[in-house]
C-alpha cells in the first residue's frame, strides 16, 4: 500500500483528483463525482472536526470487531460495498468546494506526518498504527479515484 504520509504519494493522488472535472462519472456506484469527494472528506471530518459523534456502547464494540478490519487491513474494497451512514452522501454538493477540501485534508495529513497518527484515537475504532492510519486513508480515496476512472 502506498503511504500516505509521503510527499510524493500525496502529489500523485492530487493530481489524479485535478484529473476530474464536475462532468465525470462513475464506473460503478450511485455517486456523483461531487458526492463522492464530500464522501471521501467524511474521513478527514472524522478527525479534524467535532461533527460526526463517537459511537457509543454496543455500536462502538460492533465496529472495532467487524468494520475495522476490513478499514485498515490492505485488501481493497469491492465495488458497490456498503456504505457506513455517517459517510452517505445524498444531497448535491458543490464540486469545487469538495475538491479543495480534499486536497487541503491530504496536505495536513501529509504534513502532520506519521508521528502525528501514531496511536491517534480514530472516531470509530480506537487507538490505531501509523499503518493502520495509512490503509484507512489511503485504501479509501484510492477506491474512489478508481470508481471515476483517475
Amino acid at each position: 500500500m502506498k503511504n500516505i504520509f509521503e510527499k510524493k504519494v500525496v502529489d500523485e493522488l492530487i493530481e489524479r483528483i485535478n484529473k476530474l472535472t464536475p462532468k465525470s462519472t462513475g464506473i460503478w456506484g450511485k455517486m456523483n463525482v461531487a458526492q463522492m469527494l464530500a464522501h471521501c472528506n467524511v474521513s478527514y471530518e472524522m478527525v479534524y472536526t467535532d461533527k460526526h459523534p463517537k459511537p457509543k456502547g454496543p455500536m462502538k464494540l460492533m465496529l472495532k470487531l467487524f468494520v475495522k478490519p476490513t478499514v485498515v487491513n490492505e485488501k481493497p474494497y469491492k465495488k458497490n460495498s456498503r456504505t457506513a451512514p455517517a459517510f452517505l452522501i445524498v444531497d448535491n454538493r458543490d464540486f469545487d468546494k469538495e475538491k479543495k477540501r480534499l486536497i487541503d485534508h491530504l496536505i495536513k495529513t501529509q504534513e502532520l506526518g506519521e508521528d502525528h497518527f501514531h496511536n491517534k484515537e480514530s472516531n470509530s475504532f480506537g487507538p490505531l498504527t501509523i499503518t493502520e492510519w495509512n490503509n484507512l486513508f489511503y485504501k479509501h480515496l484510492n477506491h474512489h479515484l478508481e470508481q471515476f476512472g483517475v
